[in-house]
Formats: structure tokens, sequence, C-alpha cells
């Protein structure tokens, strides 16, 4: 049984780990990894055909915790105990939910103090004591349930609490977008906040990236830094790392598949030096040197659907393409149907190319193929929901045919 702290318009954890809201899922899955065996089982639901009009929720069944993620943010929300009697829950080191104390209305307001009364929730058709940041809910009878309005008080002295909601506003009607992410967060690594993808004469030419993160001030206080960078095509790797940084990890290309259809220097050359990735995670952005020249030949730009193969490898890559003569941007919630629509039809597009994905350990994918579409310098990846997987930048059509 979890024996866990409680905060209001904060996080749950105890003393090893805290869940904050506004935590990204990719560091929210990280945290449940680590605590496995404690926590044996983590259950995740989405909307796998309209992945935008549903919460993304990762469910602990056996430890009756929800955290529940706005679905276009991928931060987390609110937190939801849904099943009381798996849980020792305590707020400022008093008890208020465990198998000798039962979480009625007297220990709630011995342990958070004095609220308003009762009011009625019509959705979930239950009764609930709401303080600044946390909302206890309890069941209410069928028979008394007639004729009620949104915020009737229930005549009927409420019994054992059957849900709490810990959410980040004054009330849980003002927290539909989640908050923004906490200082505790960064880890000092930068997070991108827009990447836009430059055009020049019809050709991409890089990216512009408006980044973020974590700094001290002059007294050692942690506060947030905003800053603009620039990479493009033909950078070298000292002209990125002064740019953004050290990546997360690099990764060295092991093999190429495709180097049967290069040049004939090319393909001697590539079998001495190995093109190699810079992986930006928490950007979402992938960048490829060339093995030999060392420069920038391609970038990847990840939007870490849930329906995707590499689901919460990356952070979502919040990337803006305004093509030629477009008014409108690609974003990494833009149906690709409306893509289609703005060029004027997929006839205007050649056909795609079917591309199914695997590990050489695992030879399974449970999403199926996905869909590979050219457009300027650009790969758009597309899943079969119809969403954007990745937009694959790259410098000319030499890269295109060797990588």
């Amino acid at each position: 049984m979890l024996d866990l702290q409680v905060v209001p318009e904060r996080s749950i954890g105890t003393d090893q780990w805290e869940i904050t809201l506004g935590m990204p899922l990719f560091q929210v899955v990280k945290v449940l990894k680590k605590e496995f065996p404690t926590i044996k089982k983590v259950e995740f639901n989405y909307n796998e055909i309209k992945p935008f009009d549903d919460d993304l929720v990762l469910k602990l069944p056996e430890d009756g915790l929800r955290f529940i993620f706005n679905p276009s943010y991928q931060r987390l929300n609110s937190i939801e105990a849904f099943d009381m009697g798996k849980l020792k829950l305590k707020y400022c080191g008093s008890y208020f939910n465990a198998p000798q104390i039962p979480p009625t209305p007297k220990q709630i307001d011995q342990v958070f103090g004095a609220t308003q009364p009762p009011k009625f929730d019509s959705n979930l058709q239950m009764d609930y004591l709401a303080f600044r940041g946390v909302n206890f809910y309890f069941p209410v009878d069928k028979a008394s349930i007639s004729g009620r309005n949104i915020g009737g008080t229930n005549k009927k002295p409420l019994t054992k609490v059957k849900k709490m909601i810990i959410y980040a506003d004054k009330s849980i009607e003002e927290s539909s977008v989640p908050p923004t992410m906490p200082l505790s967060c960064y880890h000092s690594n930068f997070f991108s906040d827009c990447t836009r993808v430059i055009f020049n004469n019809d050709r991409v030419e890089g990216l512009i990236m408006q980044l973020t993160s974590a700094g001290t001030d002059n007294e050692m206080r942690v506060k947030l830094e905003n800053m603009t960078r620039t990479v493009k095509f033909g950078d070298t790797v000292q002209d990125v790392l002064s740019e953004i940084g050290s990546p997360c990890q690099t990764f060295f290309k092991s093999e190429d598949k495709m180097i049967i259809h290069s040049s004939h220097m090319r393909k001697f050359t590539s079998l001495q030096q190995s093109d190699y990735f810079f992986n930006y995670v928490t950007m979402g952005i992938d960048i490829l040197f060339d093995g030999c020249q060392h420069t920038v030949k391609k970038f990847v730009l990840h939007t870490n659907h849930p329906s995707h193969y590499n689901f919460n490898i990356y952070f979502r890559c919040e990337f803006k393409i305004l093509l030629p003569g477009k008014s409108s941007f690609i974003v990494p919630t833009t149906p690709w149907s409306n893509v289609l629509e703005s060029l004027g039809g997929k006839e205007m597009l050649h056909p795609p190319v079917l591309l199914n994905r695997s590990s050489s350990v695992n030879n399974t994918n449970p999403f199926g193929s996905t869909y590979c579409y050219g457009l300027y310098n650009m790969i758009f990846e597309v899943m079969k929901n119809g969403y954007i997987a990745n937009v694959t930048l790259y410098s000319n059509s030499t890269d295109l045919l060797e990588r």
C-alpha cells in the first residue's frame, strides 16, 4: 500500500519521489518505472482515432491512482485517487485516509480545516467538499439525486470519501489547462517552447528555436531563462554545441541499408566514417551529422503521439511550419487532411512510401505501418489515424537518397 503525502495545488508523493502538476508525461513515466516493483502495474489510456478529444490517463489499478494529462500539452493536469481503500494519505504529516482512519467529513475537517458546505457535481453524480487545489467526493443515493441542481446541498449526512482530485487552480472548473512545467523538472536541460522551420527560396534551411531553461540569479535563486537559438544545414558540431548545448545522447549509425544507392566514392567512405545523431530528447529533436564533414545534414522533429512506435522516447517538439505561400501553420496537432486541403488535395503530392518500423530485438510493432509524404525538402511521417508522427528535414536530394 502506497503511503503518500498530499500537497493541494501541487503534488502527491513520498520521501523518495514526487509527481507534480505540470510535470511532462515523459518524466511521470520515468518516476513510475523507478518505483517498480512497489508500483506493479500501470495502464495507459488514450483515444487512438482522435488523440486530442480525450485526456491521456496513466492508471495504477492496484494502487487506486490516476494521473490525467492534457493531450495537447502532454503535461499533468490533475491527480485522482479513485480507490481510497488502497492508499494511505496524509496532509502536513497528519493522516486523513488509512486502514484505521476512514476519510469521513469529520476527519477531513480536522486535517484540512473548515470549508464551504458540500456541493453537487452533476457529471460525477456525487457531492463534494472543495478546498483550494483539492476536492473530496462522496457517494450519493440515487433517490436523493433527482431534482437536484449543480451546487445543491444534500440533506443527508456525508459518508466516507470515495474519490479525491488534486488540481492547480482555485476551483476544478478553472483547471482545464495544465500549469506550466515546474522548475524542478528542468534538470539543467533546454526545452523548446516553439521551433520554427526556416525557408529560403522554397527550401528549408534550418530551425529557429525559442528555448527555456532553469538558471540561477546573483543570489542563487532558481529562475527561468528564455533564449532564441538558430541551427542550419551545414553548421558544424561546434556551431550546434555553441547554440543549443550538448545533446542528451549521441547515436552512431551502425548500418545503412540505402548505401548501395550512393555514389561510388560515398559508398566506400561511409564504411569508414559513420554518420551520427545528436539526440535532444527534451526538445523532441534529432540532428544528423555527416560522418566525414561533421556538418548538419538532417533534422528530425518528433510529435510524440501515443499511437506511434517511438512514443515517449522524446518530449513533443512544438514545431511550427509555414509553407511558402500559405497562411496557416502546421503544428503537432494538425491533421494531415488539413495539410492536403491547403495544398489543393492529395493529387498535388506523389503517392506515399509505406514505412514498417521494428527493432532488431523485437520484430513486432503493435501500431502498424505509417505513410511518408515528400513536400519540399521535408518528409512527413503520417500515422493511420491521420496525424503527423514526425517531420524529417534534409538539406538536399542526395542526402535523402543516401540516408
